[in-house]
C-alpha cells in the first residue's frame, strides 16, 4: 500500500561528500557525514539509510542492520528499493523513481520484509531527499509542497509495525467473524463475493463461473423458544461445523473449498469460486441436506434440524453481488414454499412469473384510482325455458403493460394486500348500477339479478352490510336482483362475524351463493344453519357430462366421462331441492352436458355453451331470447366473441 503523506523529519545535514554524476561526467557533491552527527545517525534508534542519487545505500546505522538481522555495513553498495522490496508493485516502483528524480517531495509505504534469519515484519518505509546546498530540514516541516532536490541523496527510514499490524489483523478477524460459529460474517462474505465477482478469473483459466448455496433452517425459532438462547447458538456452532467439513469434502481442484459463512440468524451461505455448472451447487446442496440429518447431540439434549436451500449458479460477467444475493433469497424461499427440507434451483421463468406478480401488487391499488378496472358479464340462463334469469359480474383489469388480464392474475395479490376492499366496493357499485340500467331499458320483461363475488376478506376487513345497503339505495336496485358469491372454504367455516354478516344480507333480501360446492368441505350439515339460498356446482362436475348416453361406455373407457359425477350431482341437486335452494351448474359447454343438467333437474346453467363473459351492451340483446332447452336462443343472441 502506497502513501505519500508527511513522514518523520529526516536526520540532520550529513555534510558534503564527492560522487559522480548520473552520466558519469563530472563529480558532484552530495552530503558528507561530520563525526558528530555520524555517531547520532549511527546511534539513531530509528532504522535508516543513506542512499544516494542511483538509489544504492551508502550507510546504514546499527537500527537498520539490527532489524533486517545483518551488519549495517555489508548493506553499503545494497540496491536500496531491493533492500525494502520498493519493486514488488508497479505503483510504488513509479513513485520511489520519481522520488529519485526530484519529481516527488517523499514516498512512504507498507512493505512485508524479510530478514536474514528468514523471519518476516511488516515494516513502513519512508523515503525523502536529504536537505540539499541552500535547503535544510525546516523547509520540509514547514509544509513546502515544491518538489524534493534528490541530487544531495535520500534517506530512507524503516519503522518496525509488525505489532501494529497484528493487532489490526487481530481486529479485521473480530469484525468479520461471527463470534457465535466463528465461521465467516455476512460482511466478509460479501467482500469475498465482490471480489469473485471483479477478477474475470476466466482470463487466468478460471470458469468465469460462481454459484451460492443459501440456507435456512426450518423451525430454529422453536428451539430458541423451547431450549433457550444458548442451546440455540450452540445448535448454530454445530451446524457451522458439519457445514465447513461438507465445504472441505466439497473441495475443489481449481477453486479450492467453498467458503462457509454465518450471514445472520440461522442463515448460512456457501460461496463456490470458479463453479463447473448447476451439477456442481446441486451436488453440495445435496451434500449439505445429508451432513444435517443425523440427530445433533447437544449435552443433554438430542436436537434434529432440518434446512432449506436456495442454489444459485451463473456467469460472473453481468453479475452483480445483489443480484446474485437477491436470486438466492427469491430460490430459498421457493425452498420453503415447497415444503421445507430440500434444495431448489433458481428458474428464471418462475422469477419473471414472481416478478410480474411483484409488479402487480404494487400497481394494483393506484389501478384502481386510475380506472383501469372493467366489468364483463356472463350470462346465468334458466334450463327449462332458456331464459336469462341473471348475470355473473366478472372483472377484468386493463394493465397498461401486461394488457387484460383475468381475477386469477390478480385477485389473490388483492386479497393478501388489503385492495380487495375498495376493489370489492367497486365492483358492486357498478355491477348494482348496471342491473339498474338494464331492468330500466327492459321495462317489459322480468328484471335479471346480478351476481357478485365476494371475497372473505371483505366480510372481516369492512362493513359489507352498510356497503352492500348503501349501494342498493343509491342505484335503486331491489335487494331480490343482488345475488353474493362467496367460495364454499369461506362459508362452510363462517362463524362469528361473517355468519352474522350473512345473516343481515339474507334478511335484507339479498340472496346468497356458495361458490364451486363440491370441492371443498361440503359439509352438509351447515347448509340447513347458513342463510344460503343457491348453490353453484363446481365445474369439474359438468365436465365428467362430456359425452352422449350412447357413446358414455367408450368415453368412460377412454377417461373422458365419469358416470359417477352425474350420480353425485343428482343427488346434490336433490338434496338442495329439498332444503329450498337452487342449483346452479357452472362450466356449461356442449348441448348434451345441458340436456342430462336439465333432466337432472338444475335450475340454471353458466358457461361457454351459453355465452362467454361479454360487455355490458351485448347482454341486452339476450334478454328476451329462448329456444329449445335453451342455448339456441341464447347463442342466437350473443354469440361467441
Amino acid at each position: 500500500m502506497n502513501g505519500t503523506s508527511e513522514g518523520p523529519a529526516p536526520a540532520a545535514d550529513l555534510g558534503p561528500a564527492i560522487t559522480e554524476s548520473d552520466e558519469g561526467l563530472a563529480p558532484r557533491a552530495v552530503r558528507t557525514e561530520p563525526p558528530a552527527y555520524r555517531s547520532v545517525f549511527t546511534a539513531a534508534p530509528l532504522a535508516m539509510a543513506v542512499v544516494d542519487a542511483e538509489g544504492l545505500v551508502v550507510s546504514a546505522n546499527d537500527t537498520l542492520g539490527t532489524l533486517l538481522g545483518t551488519d549495517p555495513d555489508a548493506l553499503a553498495g545494497s540496491v536500496a528499493a531491493d533492500l525494502v522490496d520498493l519493486a514488488s508493485d508497479a505503483g510504488t516502483w513509479h513513485a520511489y523513481r520519481e522520488v529519485l528524480r526530484g519529481h516527488r517531495p517523499r514516498l512512504r509505504c507498507t512493505r512485508r520484509l524479510k530478514r536474514a534469519d528468514g523471519h518476516s515484519l511488516w515494516a513502513q518505509v519512508t523515503i525523502e531527499p536529504l536537505a540539499g546546498p541552500g535547503g535544510s530540514a525546516d523547509s520540509r516541516d514547514s509544509g513546502d509542497s515544491r518538489d524534493g532536490d534528490a541530487s544531495g541523496g535520500l534517506l530512507l527510514s524503516v519503522a518496525d509495525v509488525s505489532a501494529r499490524r497484528e493487532l489490526q489483523a487481530r481486529l479485521r478477524h473480530l469484525q468479520m467473524h461471527d463470534p457465535v460459529t466463528r465461521l465467516p460474517n455476512r460482511a466478509l462474505f460479501f467482500e469475498r463475493l465482490t471480489a469473485a465477482l471483479e477478477a474475470e478469473s476466466y482470463e487466468h483459466g478460471g470458469t468465469g463461473r460462481i454459484g451460492v448455496c443459501y440456507l435456512d433452517l426450518d423451525g430454529f425459532k422453536a428451539v430458541n423458544d423451547t431450549h433457550g438462547h444458548r442451546v440455540g447458538d450452540r445448535l448454530l456452532a454445530a451446524v457451522a461445523e458439519r457445514l465447513t467439513r461438507c465445504a472441505e469434502e466439497a473441495a475443489h481442484a481449481r477453486s479450492g473449498a467453498p467458503l462457509v459463512a454465518r450471514l445472520g440468524g440461522d442463515e448460512f451461505a456457501l460461496l463456490v469460486e470458479d463453479s463447473t455448472g448447476t451439477d456442481q451447487l446441486a451436488d453440495l446442496a445435496g451434500a449439505v441436506l445429508a451432513a444435517l440429518q443425523p440427530p445433533f447431540e447437544l449435552s443433554d439434549r438430542r436436537l434434529s434440524v432440518t434446512a432449506s436451500v436456495g442454489v444459485v449458479e451463473r456467469h460472473t460477467a453481468g453479475t452483480t453481488p445483489t443480484a446474485l444475493m437477491q436470486a438466492a433469497d427469491t430460490t430459498l424461499y421457493w425452498a420453503k414454499a415447497d415444503g421445507r427440507a430440500r434444495w431448489t434451483l433458481f428458474d428464471p421463468e418462475r422469477n419473471a412469473n414472481r416478478m410480474t406478480r411483484q409488479a402487480l401488487a404494487a400497481t394494483l391499488r393506484p389501478a384502481i384510482e386510475r380506472g383501469e378496472f372493467a366489468l364483463e358479464y356472463q350470462p346465468l340462463v334458466g334450463m327449462e325455458d332458456g331464459r336469462v334469469r341473471g348475470v355473473e359480474a366478472l372483472i377484468r383489469w386493463n394493465h397498461p403493460q401486461f394488457g387484460v388480464l383475468a381475477p386469477n392474475r390478480f385477485i389473490a395479490l388483492a386479497e393478501e394486500d388489503g385492495s380487495i376492499v375498495p376493489l370489492g366496493r367497486w365492483i358492486l357499485r357498478t355491477a348494482c348500477h348496471q342491473a339498474r340500467r338494464w331492468q330500466l331499458a327492459h321495462p317489459d320483461e322480468p328484471p335479471i339479478f346480478v351476481s357478485v363475488n365476494v371475497a372473505v376478506r371483505q366480510v372481516w376487513d369492512s362493513d359489507l352490510v352498510a356497503d352492500v345497503a348503501r349501494t342498493l339505495e343509491e342505484t335503486g336496485l331491489a335487494p331480490e336482483l343482488l345475488q353474493l358469491e362467496l367460495t364454499e372454504s369461506a362459508v362452510m367455516g363462517s362463524a362469528g362475524r361473517p355468519l352474522q354478516v350473512l345473516k343481515a344480507l339474507s334478511d335484507m333480501g339479498v340472496h346468497i351463493a356458495i361458490d364451486d360446492f363440491g370441492t371443498g368441505y361440503s359439509n352438509l350439515a351447515y347448509l340447513s344453519r347458513l342463510p344460503v339460498s343457491v348453490l353453484k356446482l363446481d365445474g369439474a362436475f359438468v365436465r365428467g357430462f362430456q359425452y352422449d348416453a350412447v357413446s358414455d361406455a367408450a368415453a368412460s373407457g377412454a377417461g373422458g366421462a365419469n358416470p359417477a359425477d352425474e350420480v353425485i350431482v343428482e343427488a346434490m341437486v336433490q338434496l338442495a331441492h329439498r332444503l329450498g335452494l337452487t342449483v346452479t351448474a357452472e362450466c356449461v359447454e356442449t348441448s348434451a352436458q345441458a340436456t342430462r343438467l336439465r333432466r337432472i333437474g338444475c335450475d340454471t346453467g353458466q358457461g361457454w355453451l351459453y355465452s362467454r363473459p361479454v360487455a355490458p351492451d351485448r347482454i341486452s340483446a339476450l334478454l328476451g331470447h329462448a329456444g329449445p332447452g335453451g342455448p339456441a336462443g341464447v347463442q342466437a343472441g350473443v354469440g361467441n366473441p
